[in-house]
């Protein structure tokens, strides 16, 4: 990865700058919240267990309203990584792929351990909430390719075979990159997404998704973000069924109004198969789940696509993008950071996001997140160096 480019900010887009990321990863959290309870149920299920609107608000799951998925967590810990590799920049040791690598070690080791005092010195601040010490449906994909200290890369991927769409959710964040070229927040989204979704669906869907991101953080259109991800993925190889996803979310959006019925054509348009289930015959003593139908991340990218872009606002788009067959709360989580980079974090329901499981926790990162992008230099470098920043955020 080369170094990317060094942003001059304003206080206007200080603020603005950190509106959408708190937008993004608080409505990654909240989609992900709503979709927990249904992820388990197919369409009829859903309207067994919610009535014929299907699910309108906070269920609970996981014993309480507002609980969030692994997806959320690992989430995080990218914004973590993100942050961490931009302190380490200092030392001359900078690829971020390692720098993320280690911090999803370090979520891994959440799944084991039974709380943060177990943790080292070095692990950091969000090493250290206890709240994500309690596994929340991982995958086994992601146990299996955060289960050891082997990172997997485009040459030599981890799960060569999984296209699930669990990379996509977690690399929200890398499209919060904004001072950084388009196409160098692709390659680091697949190069990350390799390291536990080795099938070209999962790992560029990461990098479409990132980039999508990307555009709507930096005060892009969501078709024009879309058709970026397009014009950068096109070119790789396996990119067929992530592009012809997103193309038929496009032209969805273009055959009337929103249906439950078109979300789940988008779903399965790839004709199915594959999924969570692959990742099945690597070792069934991990102990992650299997996912449902619909959980490839093609078609889950292409529903997260659709519902921010035809939702009449982000309650709509969101409780569109759960009630359907496949993974729920992965469409959830995937639509809500869409919307919250598009519009901010007012926009988000103010009554989800009160009773969001880890509230504190998502926003005191988003803005360190933000405080690292926009002012990096002032609190670590050659001659300047907090030292609270930096026990938080360790070098090593």
């Amino acid at each position: 990865m080369s170094a990317a480019a060094t942003t001059v900010w304003g206080r206007a887009e200080q603020q603005d700058f950190r509106s959408r990321v708190r937008g993004t990863l608080l409505g990654l959290a909240v989609g992900d919240a709503l979709g927990a309870p249904v992820a388990p149920l197919d369409r009829d299920g859903i309207r067994d267990a919610y009535g014929d609107p299907g699910l309108t608000d906070l269920a609970p799951a996981h014993g309480r309203r507002g609980a969030v998925t692994a997806a959320t967590q690992l989430a995080l810990f990218t914004v973590d990584g993100l942050i961490r590799a931009q302190v380490r920049r200092d030392t001359g040791a900078w690829h971020p792929p390692t720098d993320l690598h280690r911090a999803y070690r370090r979520w891994a080791a959440t799944q084991w351990d039974w709380g943060p005092d177990e943790r080292r010195e070095n692990d950091g601040w969000l090493a250290r909430q206890e709240w994500l010490y309690t596994r929340r449906d991982p995958a086994r994909s992601l146990l299996i390719g955060f289960g050891d200290a082997s990172m997997g890369t485009l040459d030599a991927p981890k799960n060569p075979q999984e296209r699930g769409c669990e990379a996509a959710v977690r690399s929200a964040p890398f499209g919060l990159l904004v001072g950084w070229e388009p196409d160098l927040v692709v390659q680091l989204a697949v190069e990350c997404g390799a390291q536990t979704h080795g099938h070209p669906e999962g790992y560029l869907a990461a990098g479409a998704y990132a980039v999508i991101v990307h555009g709507l953080a930096r005060g892009g259109s969501p078709d024009e973000a879309v058709r970026e991800a397009l014009s950068l993925i096109g070119a790789r190889e396996g990119h067929e069924s992530v592009s012809a996803g997103l193309e038929r979310a496009l032209d969805a959006v273009r055959q009337g109004p929103p249906s439950a019925d078109r979300v789940e054509d988008l779903l399965h348009g790839d004709g199915g198969g594959g999924g969570e289930g692959d990742a099945g015959d690597v070792g069934d003593g991990v102990g992650g789940v299997d996912r449902k139908g619909g959980g490839e991340a093609a078609g889950a990218l292409a529903v997260a696509v659709y519902c921010a872009l035809v939702g009449q606002d982000v309650r709509h788009g969101l409780t569109l993008a759960v009630n359907h067959g496949g993974d729920s709360a992965g469409t959830g989580a995937l639509t809500g950071a869409l919307l919250g980079a598009l519009h901010g974090e007012t926009a988000l329901p103010p009554a989800w996001i009160a009773e969001l499981e880890g509230r504190s926790t998502v926003l005191a990162l988003a803005d360190d997140f933000a405080m690292e992008m926009t002012q990096g230099p002032a609190l670590h470098g050659p001659s300047t160096d907090s030292p609270a920043w930096l026990a938080r955020y360790p070098r090593g």
